[in-house]
């Protein structure tokens, strides 16, 4: 009989099953492509599912394993990859019918070394168009739905990769953060999402949107095993001009400490307050006391140029958009329209990019190209990066006086499909506590602490000075550890679940 709590176990442990010979690669992929089967068209988390190749790289595994092969630490779990990550043999769309049935001819570096690692690509995760969301709603093929709530957001960009994760159609996911697309999301669905430091993952083959705030990093539902598959992600690649050329800290020991006595934690002043939702604000001060109780020291920091951070973002990344997004000129790849013989090429990239891009994107791409225009580059850009510059100094203030910081991950929990579509600032406003981090190039991660009274996730932010990620990591272990025992177990044990999840409905 086929076990289907294993959907619900955390990937390090299925990672030990299948060491042990109790499991294969083959069986586990199977199930979790049985629950896409059943799920997905409720989520839509998922917009390409590769079974066929899933399944051939899961039979590789376990025969490499047979033959007395030392593997890596995750080889043979199943994992979802955001949709704007180059795949051969996969299509990247960025949730965009410029890029509609595209398969890139290369693997991304991130891609290359999850295959390398052993893991098995399940397929790939929805997102808002090229990126451009904060709720996965802007997506060409449809929004993805949160499992904990199917009228609701998952959060965005990354809102695919978290709703595959929380809804246990896969053990793990891998994520981009530009302003917050893999904490906003995992804060809205109860999983762990890591922005790394900038350069401390590879760039290369993930589709460019924001060149200098973009960052790919894990989704897991876990600690330890965003800690395991941060490693597998991370380390130098030449191929990346803004990569980081050092060790890879030691994160899933860190993760495995579960001590923070003596850390001396820092609640940014900024990040609350007004805007805020009281079952949010109650869980993130909840948070608070048990880190002093545990041995930390707290003390309040203030960090001024944080109340610029988002309109300083909205102005460096659709500048650094229209300048990325200027190669879908329907000349070289993706979509072509108009065409017919009459029109010439400047008509024919006209055409395309009027209907091959969303209205989120039209709308960034036209704000970009003004802030870049002449006469109005200093005035716009310029100044957005002075602030960009002050917000850094901020940050390096506050880690003179503290190891790491912590706010709430996003204002409020999930809001509902549609509610916030015609309002781009409310909208905008989900990431208001992310955006500092990927102006300033720092360490950040998002970790469930509870829900609120209407029973939807709330996601505490622990932000780390740069290469300092493994801080991340020791703070969440503690976190999860702590709270799991009060919850008598993980958070996401206590969602309501759907109908079709065979996960709790076997």
């Amino acid at each position: 009989m086929t076990d289907y709590t294993l959907l619900t176990r955390p990937a390090h442990e299925l990672a030990e099953l299948m060491r042990s010979g109790e499991i294969t690669s083959e069986d586990l992929t199977s199930l979790h492509l049985e629950q896409i089967a059943a799920v997905n068209p409720t989520l839509n988390a998922f917009l390409a599912v590769d079974a066929d190749g899933a399944l051939a790289a899961a039979r590789s595994v376990d025969a490499r394993r047979a033959a007395g092969e030392e593997l890596g630490p995750l080889a043979g779990i199943p994992i979802a990859v955001k949709d704007n990550f180059c795949t051969r043999q996969l299509p990247t769309t960025c949730g965009s019918r410029m890029l509609e049935g595209w398969v890139p001819p290369y693997d991304a570096t991130v891609v290359t070394r999850l295959r390398d690692a052993g893991l098995v690509i399940l397929g790939k995760t929805n997102m808002d168009e090229f990126a451009m969301g904060s709720s996965t709603e802007t997506s060409a093929f449809g929004p993805t739905r949160n499992p904990w709530d199917t009228d609701r957001v998952p959060g965005g960009s990354g809102g695919g990769s978290s709703a595959a994760v929380a809804g246990f159609l896969a053990p793990l996911a891998v994520g981009s953060d530009t302003g917050g697309s893999i904490r906003q999301p995992s804060a809205l669905t109860g999983t762990v999402g890591v922005k790394p430091t900038y350069g401390g993952v590879s760039r290369f083959g993930v589709v460019a949107m924001a060149s200098s705030l973009d960052q790919p990093g894990p989704v897991a539902r876990n600690v330890l095993d965003a800690a395991l598959l941060h490693e597998v992600m991370a380390g130098h690649d030449p191929r990346d001009s803004t990569s980081i050329d050092q060790p890879v800290p030691a994160l899933a020991d860190a993760a495995r400490s579960r001590d923070i006595s003596g850390l001396r934690v820092g609640v940014v002043r900024e990040l609350g307050g007004e805007g805020y939702d009281e079952d949010v604000e109650a869980r993130f001060n909840e948070c608070v006391q048990m880190i002093k109780d545990a041995g930390a020291e707290v003390v309040e920091v203030s960090c001024p140029h944080f109340t610029y951070a988002l309109s300083a973002y909205y102005l460096i990344h659709p500048a650094e958009v229209s300048s990325n997004l200027a190669r879908f000129d329907a000349m070289r790849y993706g979509l072509r329209l108009g065409d017919d013989g009459t029109n010439g090429a400047e008509a024919v990239t006209s055409i395309t990019r009027g209907e091959g891009f969303g209205r989120e994107v039209k709308r960034r791409l036209i704000i970009g190209t003004h802030a870049l225009s002449s006469g109005y580059h200093d005035q716009y850009y310029g100044s957005a990066q002075k602030v960009r510059t002050l917000v850094a100094r901020d940050f390096d203030a506050a880690f003179e006086q503290c190891d790491v910081l912590v706010s709430p991950t996003t204002p409020t929990v999930a809001f509902r499909i549609g509610e916030r579509m015609d309002e781009p600032m409310a909208m905008y406003k989900a990431d208001l506590c992310t955006i500092p981090s990927n102006l300033a190039g720092n360490a950040a991660a998002s970790f469930p602490i509870g829900t609120s009274e209407e029973g939807l996730p709330i996601g505490l932010q622990v932000i780390a000075p740069p290469l300092a990620d493994d801080l991340l990591y020791r703070v969440g272990g503690w976190l999860e550890a702590a709270l799991e025992e009060s919850w008598g177990g993980p958070l996401l044990q206590r969602m309501h679940p759907l109908p079709e999840t065979k996960a709790v409905h076997p």
